[in-house]
């Protein structure tokens, strides 16, 4: 690992029992960055996700976060780590309360940072004026919101963020996109999966094709959005 790589996977494989789901995927992240994992429905842009949060267990290869091993640890000690996952479909907790929710986002903390919760009020304002409100009763947007909130309450070193604009208003992806992009500012690495591939490639510094499995191409956002390839697959343009 080079000085600056914070994260990296190696040749990992991921099977649901025969069927082979990532078939060694090898990749980086780098202190700082933004990092866009794209792909079609079904091209293991989850799984690789869930396999990092060890929610799944990988059949070969290797993940390691500062240098650490992960594949062999419980899901709980990769939050302590510095790895936080705000999962596809959001799973906030219906019949708690948005601040009850934000609160088991520290679950991994002795005591939860009243600044981190100011900043996610700050990040969210939305948040705040419904802290009262219970989580059921949110738009899908405000849901999402949650999600990423809650993510944030254990202070991770690298945010994990899975469809964070799957099915929402197009007004509040925008909003959610920017503060994706406040959140990086803060010093937080990001690896974001995404089907919204334009906005994930204007807000990344560098992106990856998944493609059933395997990465069909890499590079820094601006070449993938120069890619005739990545034009025709995500961007619906054709020659």
């Amino acid at each position: 690992m080079s000085n600056d790589v914070l994260f990296e996977i190696k040749d990992l494989e991921v099977s649901y029992g025969s069927i082979a789901a990532i078939k060694g995927i090898s990749l980086e992240v780098r202190k700082g960055e933004i990092v866009t994992i794209l792909g079609a429905n079904g091209a293991g842009k989850t799984t690789t996700m869930r396999t990092i949060s060890q929610l799944l267990k990988a059949k070969n290869g290797s993940i390691k976060f500062k240098g650490i091993e992960l594949t062999h640890l419980p899901a709980h000690k990769i939050v302590k780590l510095g790895i936080s996952h705000s999962p596809e479909g959001r799973r906030v907790f219906s019949i708690l309360t948005v601040e009850e929710n934000l609160m088991l986002g520290a679950f991994t903390r002795s005591k939860v940072n009243k600044e981190t919760l100011n900043w996610v009020y700050e990040l969210f304002p939305r948040l705040q004026e419904r802290r009262k409100q219970l989580a059921g009763t949110l738009s899908g947007g405000e849901q999402q919101m949650l999600a990423i909130g809650r993510s944030l309450m254990s202070d991770p070193e690298m945010l994990l963020l899975d469809e964070p604009s799957l099915g929402i208003a197009p007004i509040l992806v925008k909003a959610i996109f920017e503060q994706i992009k406040a959140i990086a500012g803060k010093g937080v690495t990001v690896l974001l999966v995404e089907q919204n591939a334009k906005a994930a490639l204007k807000l990344a510094d560098r992106g990856y094709v998944l493609d059933v499995g395997k990465i069909a191409l890499e590079g820094t956002s601006a070449e993938l959005l120069a890619s005739e390839k990545v034009q025709e697959a995500y961007l619906g343009k054709k020659h």
